[in-house]
């Protein structure tokens, strides 16, 4: 290719370099050459050389891979712009090798297969072999590493079923020595609250926490967190109902531990007139619960057993046999306008979260008539806590939940509740609970997978206020790399899931955000071996 300039600039030509003569003409103004003219023609001659550089590199790469100039240029400046796609350089053998099903028992005393990557490039590179037997040692290392990987996560779920639902010697230490205390020591069975505030438990100036729990321990953090973060303390009653047997000991550690000026109550389930009289039916449900499951779940060994489910439904499933959800604490929630006649509002608190901020501005909320302020967990930044909706609990695949709900409902969270006790009074959500509990047990427990938060979505359905995610931070027990500094901007954090705070299996990072509330030389805690870390 030659470039000919006239002398005048009059005339530009472009001689290609093939022997065919064409030219281009650029007419130039018969006046004198000003200082725009030469930019604009060093701007043009620019152009030039690069889109003669840009034809001769695609000229090139056209002949290596023997395609069309403009197709190649196509592939290369992004799929179906300028050309086709790359056709795939993998031999079909390979898909249809790595297609076809293979049986574990295949697999089972087998000494050729490769043990890791390194093994099987040293093995190809040693033979020579053609692409059907390539694709059949891959698909046989691939599947034989997948075995031992979820063999090894369903063992680990296992072991974590183990340690979450077993008591903690340091746990069952500390009941033992309290209720000891409780029957030798009469400051450990002072009446609580004290006679001169009984009147502050029925009035609704005051702000009203309740608390259901069966471990001391975690029911003494929870209670401190809240009384030390409180700009009102004054004005706190925390109401504790725990169960029969651990009524002595609760009521000894208060009792040695005052919170003042905050009100304390601790009260068991038989001092309940309610409960005691007739039939409750969260327990009737409980004990036919515990029938099924026992018969159609086989314990955890039938679960672990099972080689077709995912390692993430085993877990699930080893979740749903924790004792905690057949526990009359976790249930007892739905009873609260029973149990509280005369109150208006309450902040229903679980045992594993820590309040880290004033609480009081929860009943500021307006409400808007519904009866239950709480977080939705269908949108956060963090997509694997804050990514929950209906079907993530519910069991669509039953016609009887299909027919009745959307699976992309948006779920909300139990552990930091806001109850208006006035409004649920009008409705019949503890009527609806308690008849999917009994639906759920005609179904042989097919509705849903874990314990009471399923049946309290479907009770609640339609009841719901969303309040600010501030109020409510999930996932500190199975979230492991949840973020200690975002964590320490929210005003309740939660320790949902198996990594309670208290056991072994507790995320070291995360964990000092319960034990600061914990302390650790009082003479109880020290003598139980009860350590921060």
């Amino acid at each position: 290719m030659q470039l000919h300039i006239s002398p005048s600039l009059r005339h530009v030509t472009v001689f290609p370099g093939k022997g065919v003569r064409e030219f281009i003409k650029v007419k130039v103004g018969s006046r004198r050459l000003s200082y725009r003219m030469l930019f604009y023609s060093i701007l043009f001659f620019t152009f030039l050389l690069r889109f003669v550089f840009v034809m001769t590199a695609v000229d090139t790469i056209d002949g290596e891979t023997r395609c069309s100039t403009i197709g190649c240029l196509g592939k290369r400046l992004g799929p179906r712009i300028l050309g086709r796609r790359f056709e795939s350089s993998v031999p079909e053998v390979i898909y249809q090798v790595l297609e076809e099903p293979i049986g574990k028992d295949e697999l089972q005393g087998r000494s050729d297969i490769p043990q890791s990557l390194d093994e099987f490039m040293t093995e190809i590179k040693d033979i020579n072999i053609d692409a059907r037997t390539f694709a059949v040692k891959l698909r046989e290392m691939v599947t034989l590493l997948e075995e031992r990987t979820r063999n090894a996560k369903i063992q680990e779920y296992l072991y974590r079923h183990v340690a979450s639902s077993s008591i903690p010697k340091q746990l069952h230490c500390l009941t033992l020595r309290l209720a000891d205390e409780h029957s030798t020591n009469a400051a450990a069975r002072l009446q609580l609250p004290s006679a001169e505030f009984v009147p502050a438990l029925v009035d609704n100036s005051f702000f009203h926490f309740v608390l259901a729990s069966d471990n001391v321990l975690a029911a003494s953090v929870v209670a401190t967190s809240l009384v030390q973060n409180s700009l009102r303390p004054h004005n706190v009653v925390l109401h504790i109902i725990t169960d029969r047997k651990t009524y002595s000991p609760m009521q000894a550690w208060f009792s040695l531990h005052p919170l003042s000026p905050a009100i304390v109550e601790v009260k068991a389930l038989h001092h309940f007139d309610w409960f005691t009289k007739g039939k409750v039916p969260v327990l009737e449900a409980m004990e036919k619960d515990q029938k099924v499951r026992s018969q159609f779940r086989g314990g955890s060994s039938a679960i672990v057993a099972n080689n077709s489910d995912k390692p993430n439904v085993i877990a699930a499933k080893l979740q749903a046999l924790s004792p905690k959800y057949n526990s009359v604490m976790n249930h007892i929630r739905i009873h609260l306008p029973e149990m509280f006649p005369s109150l208006n509002k309450v902040v229903f608190l679980d045992d594993d979260v820590v309040v880290q901020t004033d609480l009081s501005p929860l009943w500021d909320i307006d409400m808007k008539g519904k009866v239950n302020g709480a977080v939705e967990t269908c949108r956060g930044g963090d997509k694997f806590v804050m990514s929950k909706r209906f079907k993530s609990y519910l069991n669509f695949s039953h016609p009887l939940i299909s027919k009745n709900f959307n699976p992309n409902t948006c779920a909300w969270a139990y552990g930091m509740n806001i109850f208006d006790l006035e409004a649920w009074r009008k409705t019949n959500i503890s009527l609806t609970y308690h008849y999917w509990l009994e639906q759920n047990l005609k179904s042989d427990l097919s509705l849903w997978q874990l314990g009471t938060l399923p049946p309290g979505l479907i009770a609640f359905h339609g009841h719901v206020h969303v309040i600010d995610p501030f109020w409510h931070m999930l996932g500190f027990g199975y979230q492991e790399n949840t973020s200690s500094i975002y964590a320490k901007t929210a005003g309740v954090i939660h320790f949902n899931g198996r990594a309670k705070p208290w056991l072994e299996i507790a995320f070291p990072q995360l964990r000092p955000f319960w034990a600061k509330y914990v302390d650790f030389s009082d003479k109880f805690i020290k003598g139980c071996h009860i350590r921060a870390s």
